[in-house]
C-alpha cells in the first residue's frame, strides 16, 4: 500500500489537527461546558435526590459531591491534556495505545452507547415538546384534542408523539452537524440562558413567601455529626455517584479540550466543573425545599417531595411557568445531548471509515439510528433490559481510560509520532501487530472482566459507582507490566 493510499484510508479534515485559528476555547467556555453537562433533568434530579430523599447529613453530601467532582477534575485533565498539546480527539489518539485498527473497532462501542443514548434522550426531549404542543391546543380549542385522531397509537405513540421526536431530531441534527465553531456557541448559550431561566425560578419561588421558602432551605441543612465515621461510607458512595454521573463525558473530553487554547486554561476550565456544582446545587435545592414547602400549604399534597423538574411543574399548576421551565429543559436536554452523545459519536463514526464519510455524513446517520432507538424505546427496548447491555458496554470506558493514560504518560513518556498515527504501513510506529496492539488488547480485556463484574455479579453490586475506576486501574496496571521496557 502507498503511503498516499494509507493515508487516504486514515485521515479525515475532521480528525487531523485543530487549526490554530480556531483553538481559542479558554477557561470560560469549558466553565459553559461543565455547566451544560449538569444542567439536565438528570442532573437536577441527583443532585436534590441525595440532599433531600436520602437522608444523608447535608454537609456530607456538600464534601461527598466536591470529592467526585474532584476526581472528575483530574481524570478529565489527564485524558484532556493530550488532546489539548497535539489538538487531536480521543479517537485519534486512542490510535497510538491500540493500534490504527484496534482503535477503529473498539471505539466502535463509544459510537454504539452514544447513538443509543442520545436516541433515548430525545425520546425524553420529545416529551417536553409534546407538552407544549398540547397547552397550545389547548388554549386554541380544547375539544380538539378528544377527536379521534389524537387517540390512535403506533408503536405507542400517538400522532403529536411522532411529531414531537422527529422534531426533535431534525433539530438536534440540523443545528449539530454545522460543526464545532458553531457548537460552542450552543453551549455557551444553553448554559447562560439555563442559568438565567434556573435563576428566574428561584427568584419567583423566593419572592413568592420569603419567609416559609427560606425556613424551608434552611431547616434542610443538616450540619449536625459531621465528624463521624459512620459518614465515610455515605461520603464515598456521594463521591461514587458524582463521578459516575460525570464518567461518560470523561472517556471524551479531548474532543473538547483539542480547542483549549493551553494548558492553564485547561486547568482554570476544569476547576469550573466545581463551580457549577457549587452554583446548581444550591439553586436546585432551594427550588426542591421551597416548592415542597409551599405545595405542603395544601394538605393534599403531603404525599412526597419532587425532585423531578416535570413533576414540580405539574403541581404548580401556573401556565406561565409551566411552558417557561419546558423550554429550558428542551434547550438543557439537547446541548447535553450534543455534549455527552453527539459529538463524541460524530469523531469515531468518522474515524471507522475517515476516507468515506464526512461530518453530516455522520450527523445523519447518528440521527438515523437514534431515531429508531427513541421510537422502538417506550414499545421494545425498555421491555428487554436493553439498559444492562448497555451498562455491560459502557464498562469499557475506564478500561479504555487506564489503557491511554498509562500508554501516553507513562510507556510513550508524553511523546507522539504525528506522522504514524496517520499510517497504515506496516513499519508504522502504531501498525503494531497488524494494526492492533495485542499487549493494549489484553490488558483493555482484562480491565473490563473486572468493570463488568460490578454489574453482573450481584456481590460485588455495591461496586459499582466505582466500576469506571476499577476497570481503568486494572487495564492500566496489566498494561504497564506488559509493555514496560
Amino acid at each position: 500500500m502507498s503511503p498516499l493510499e494509507s493515508k487516504k484510508n486514515l485521515i479525515n479534515w475532521d480528525l487531523v489537527s485543530v487549526n490554530p485559528s480556531v483553538k481559542n476555547w479558554d477557561w470560560k467556555d469549558l466553565f459553559y461546558f461543565w455547566g451544560v453537562n449538569i444542567q439536565s433533568v438528570i442532573g437536577f434530579s441527583l443532585i436534590t435526590s441525595l440532599y433531600v430523599v436520602y437522608n444523608l447529613n447535608t454537609f456530607i453530601v456538600f464534601f461527598g459531591t466536591l470529592l467526585g467532582s474532584l476526581l472528575v477534575y483530574f481524570f478529565s485533565y489527564w485524558i484532556g491534556l493530550p488532546s489539548q498539546k497535539f489538538g487531536l480527539p480521543f479517537i485519534v489518539l486512542l490510535r497510538s495505545s491500540l493500534g490504527v485498527k484496534g482503535a477503529k473497532y473498539f471505539g466502535l462501542i463509544r459510537a454504539l452507547v452514544g447513538i443509543f443514548m442520545f436516541g433515548i434522550q430525545t425520546y425524553f426531549l420529545s416529551k417536553a415538546f409534546v407538552y407544549l404542543i398540547r397547552i397550545i391546543i389547548f388554549s386554541i380549542e380544547p375539544s380538539i384534542l378528544d377527536y379521534d385522531i389524537f387517540l390512535i397509537f403506533f408503536l405507542g405513540l400517538n400522532i403529536i408523539d411522532w411529531i414531537s421526536i422527529t422534531l426533535s431530531i431534525l433539530i438536534q441534527v440540523s443545528l449539530f452537524s454545522i460543526g464545532m465553531i458553531f457548537n460552542k456557541k450552543i453551549i455557551k448559550f444553553s448554559a447562560i440562558a439555563v442559568y438565567l431561566g434556573i435563576f428566574m425560578f428561584f427568584l419567583i419561588l423566593f419572592l413568592n413567601d420569603v419567609k416559609i421558602t427560606s425556613n424551608a432551605f434552611m431547616e434542610s441543612v443538616n450540619y449536625k455529626n459531621i465528624i463521624d465515621q459512620n459518614n465515610l461510607l455515605p461520603l464515598i458512595t456521594v463521591a461514587g455517584t458524582v463521578f459516575a454521573y460525570f464518567s461518560i463525558v470523561i472517556l471524551s473530553f479531548g474532543d473538547f479540550s483539542r480547542y483549549v487554547k493551553d494548558k492553564n486554561e485547561l486547568k482554570k476550565g476544569n476547576l469550573s466543573l466545581i463551580v457549577n456544582l457549587i452554583i446548581f446545587s444550591f439553586l436546585a435545592l432551594f427550588i426542591v425545599t421551597g416548592v415542597d414547602a409551599v405545595l405542603k400549604q395544601d394538605p393534599e399534597n403531603l404525599s412526597r417531595i419532587l425532585t423531578n423538574p416535570t413533576d414540580i411543574i405539574g403541581k404548580l399548576n401556573n401556565l406561565l411557568i409551566t411552558n417557561m421551565v419546558l423550554i429550558f429543559i428542551i434547550i438543557a436536554s439537547a446541548s447535553t445531548n450534543l455534549v455527552a452523545n453527539f459529538i463524541p459519536s460524530q469523531y469515531t463514526l468518522i474515524n471507522f471509515i475517515p476516507s468515506s464519510i464526512s461530518l453530516k455524513g455522520a450527523s445523519y446517520t447518528i440521527g438515523l439510528i437514534g431515531f429508531l432507538f427513541g421510537i422502538f424505546w417506550l414499545i421494545f427496548l425498555s421491555q428487554i433490559g436493553i439498559l444492562s447491555i448497555i451498562d455491560t458496554l459502557g464498562a469499557f470506558f475506564g478500561p479504555l481510560f487506564g489503557l491511554m493514560i498509562c500508554d501516553f504518560y507513562v510507556i510513550k513518556k508524553s511523546n507522539l509520532n504525528n506522522k504514524d498515527i496517520y499510517s497504515l504501513e506496516k513499519n508504522g510506529s502504531y501498525y503494531y501487530s497488524g494494526g492492533w496492539h495485542l499487549k493494549a488488547v489484553y490488558s483493555l480485556v482484562l480491565g473490563f472482566i473486572f468493570s463488568a463484574s460490578t454489574i453482573w455479579n450481584s456481590n460485588l453490586m455495591f461496586l459499582q459507582s466505582y466500576s469506571w475506576i476499577i476497570g481503568a486501574f486494572i487495564t492500566a496496571f496489566v498494561y504497564y507490566l506488559l509493555a514496560k521496557d
